[in-house]
């Protein structure tokens, strides 16, 4: 493997300013003078105060920027997150000095690396996104860590690698010369896990990956952009192997369990990995921050329930509450990365 720098040291958490009591802004007030002449003259001199600015802003502009990981697909955007960007909306109208009018907007990135990077640059103010991808942009200082996601009835998941039914493929060592998919080099489950696997148990040579193109590695790596993506390459036959969250196979968000079984069995699979945070751009202020932090943990139960504002219909979040979180939630994670030499070359 060539030599890259290493990824995060254990550190101390990395959080935001302590709760805000409130925000309040001036209010500008006008008056005019008049200054009499002679009967048929009379001249008015006005003086007016400007408007004062919003004591809190969002990326320079009136919205909030959400930045939404590439494992969301793109139709789904709208009626799973409308009713949470319409209540962070109006937690902040409600509650602190914003602009008048701010809303929320939700964009999907091509991969979590242009989400990271985005809120590095203040393009993006808040963003859901994996564990890895969250600790590196840490590590690079363009995010900080907030919040963690609670789903699927626990603070953890599991990463696996699946391979077509009734493949010969038995042991991950068996992955030599064979081509695998995984889902996004910056996903947690679908390619840090999957990689720390097969190099320390399979005794595969990953090569430079996941930074690099994979062209020295022992098998041929194909990233599919998404953990479904990474499954539906192997339903199709494309690959030999697919690496992916374990909710893929255990949730609705992929097939049936009837389906998978019929194309899938489970070659491999790691527990205990911390689920996904929610991030926020250094640019913002402490206030802006901790204003958003507030605005997660004191949200009703419906802002997950989707557009229907019903419980347990497809149009649910996959998450169903959060948690104060830092870097020092995701230690594992870093640990991982660490082991496999990863550093900040991986956005280049």
């Amino acid at each position: 493997m060539t030599k890259r720098r290493a990824f995060l040291k254990s550190a101390g958490a990395v959080g935001v300013a302590g709760l805000i009591a409130g925000c309040s802004g001036g209010s500008g007030g006008g008056g005019s003078t008049a200054t009499e002449g002679s009967s048929d003259t009379a001249t008015a001199t006005a003086t007016q105060t400007a408007t004062p600015a919003a004591g809190m802003t969002f990326g320079g502009d009136d919205t909030v920027n959400f930045g939404i990981s590439p494992s969301v697909p793109q139709e789904d955007l709208e009626v799973q997150y409308a009713p949470l960007m319409d209540h962070v909306g109006s937690y902040l109208r409600e509650n602190h000095d914003v602009p008048e009018g701010l809303s929320v907007k939700g964009n999907i990135g091509s991969n979590y690396s242009a989400v990271i990077q985005s809120l590095g640059q203040g393009t993006t103010d808040i963003a859901e996104t994996g564990p890895f991808a969250a600790a590196l942009g840490v590590k690079t200082g363009n995010a900080e860590i907030i919040l963690q996601r609670y789903g699927y009835g626990s603070w953890e998941y599991t990463s696996i690698i699946a391979v077509p039914e009734g493949s010969d493929i038995t042991q991950l060592s068996d992955l030599s010369g064979k081509t695998v998919a995984f889902s996004d080099r910056l996903s947690t489950s679908g390619c840090l896990y999957p990689l720390y696997s097969m190099s320390k148990q399979g005794g595969l040579d990953i090569g430079n990956l996941p930074e690099g193109n994979g062209s020295q590695a022992e098998f041929t790596p194909r990233f599919a952009g998404g953990h479904v993506q990474s499954y539906t390459l192997l339903e199709q036959g494309q690959v030999d192997a697919a690496a992916m969250g374990g909710f893929v196979r255990d949730t609705s968000t992929g097939p049936t369990s009837t389906e998978w079984q019929s194309v899938a069995t489970t070659l491999h699979e790691d527990n205990g990995l911390p689920r996904a945070p929610i991030v926020v751009s250094p640019a913002l202020s402490d206030e802006a921050k901790t204003a958003l932090q507030e605005a997660f943990l004191g949200a009703p139960d419906s802002i997950y329930y989707g557009a229907d504002g019903e419980e347990g219909t497809e149009d649910d979040l996959w998450f169903s509450r959060v948690r104060k979180a830092s870097q020092d939630r995701y230690q594992e994670v870093i640990d991982v990365a660490n082991e496999l030499g990863v550093g900040t070359d991986i956005f280049k």
